[in-house]
């Protein structure tokens, strides 16, 4: 009998920087499977279409991806992964074309915003957003233009067999973004782990200072805060926190019992091996 290949689903087209996450995380006889959107990610792990999910959760340059945010708390899906990506971006063309032919740039928001520095120093070159990096490379290479490129990785170049025009063109080399995975059942480790948290408090003064104290008095180290507003309530939210240590830790198992004793609902998304070693800074 045949080993079952692991599917895992990713937002964008093949070459995009999630399937390169997936790759990385789970090795080359993964599946990836591409989905249209980061809705979809997540309706196909919960279907059970796919085994996991990996899912974009934070860029070392621009932030949060906030809709993600939101798909973790809407779906009954637990996080049992990370992994981190150095990001490097290529300026993509049709073969035979120049960067002095170039006169409109496109990709996603997110690589649009990592490459301004780039971008501006292209003079009268106008951008436009679309939908995935890779998915960009693809569009250019189906319009044939060689007057539009656009901004992707080096790999997406060579799956659609296009030209890159510059390397490395982020602003800046610590480009890393940080990727959680999903699936439908939890995992607990034991050893050197992450867990992540959802909470909501009551609108009151200090009690965000109280929520705090839970973990600093336990010296838990927290790695990540974010804020979602809470629909329906206005100037109330949802706070998600990232700390070290595994679910299964008494420490840990105090702490959030002690933090569900005053908070208005508290969800744990995941308890998961933490990614190391740290990814190294790589130049151009």
């Amino acid at each position: 009998m045949s080993e079952k290949i692991t599917r895992v689903a990713f937002q964008g087209e093949h070459g995009a920087y999630s399937e390169e996450a997936v790759i990385e995380h789970f090795g080359e006889t993964v599946e990836p499977v591409p989905c249209e959107s980061f809705d979809a990610v997540f309706q196909s792990v919960q279907e059970g279409n796919c085994d996991y999910g990996m899912i974009p959760i934070e860029n070392s340059l621009t932030g949060s991806i906030h809709r993600n945010y939101d798909l973790l708390l809407q779906f009954p899906l637990s996080v049992v992964g990370e992994q981190y990506l150095r990001i490097s971006h290529c300026l993509i063309g049709v073969p035979g074309t120049s960067l002095e032919r170039i006169k409109k740039v496109i990709s996603h928001p997110q690589a649009l915003a990592q490459c301004q520095q780039f971008l501006a120093s292209l003079q009268g070159i106008a951008t436009e957003p679309v939908y995935d990096t890779a998915g960009s490379v693809k569009m250019v290479k189906d319009t044939g233009s060689a007057e539009i490129a656009a901004i992707a990785s080096q790999r997406a170049a060579q799956i659609y067999e296009m030209a890159i025009l510059a390397k490395g063109i982020e602003d800046n080399p610590a480009n890393f973004t940080r990727f959680q995975v999903i699936a439908r059942e939890p995992v607990s480790p034991s050893d050197d782990a992450k867990t992540s948290i959802v909470f909501s408090l009551n609108n009151r003064p200090g009690e965000l200072y109280r929520a705090m104290s839970v973990f600093a008095l336990r010296n838990i180290d927290l790695t990540k805060i974010e804020s979602r507003p809470l629909i329906g309530k206005p100037w109330e939210y949802f706070f998600y926190i990232d700390f070290v240590g595994s679910i299964e830790d008494p420490v840990t198992q105090r702490a959030l019992a002690n933090l569900e004793e005053f908070s208005t609902f508290m969800r744990v998304l995941g308890s998961y091996p933490r990614h190391r070693p740290q990814p190294k800074i790589e130049s151009g």
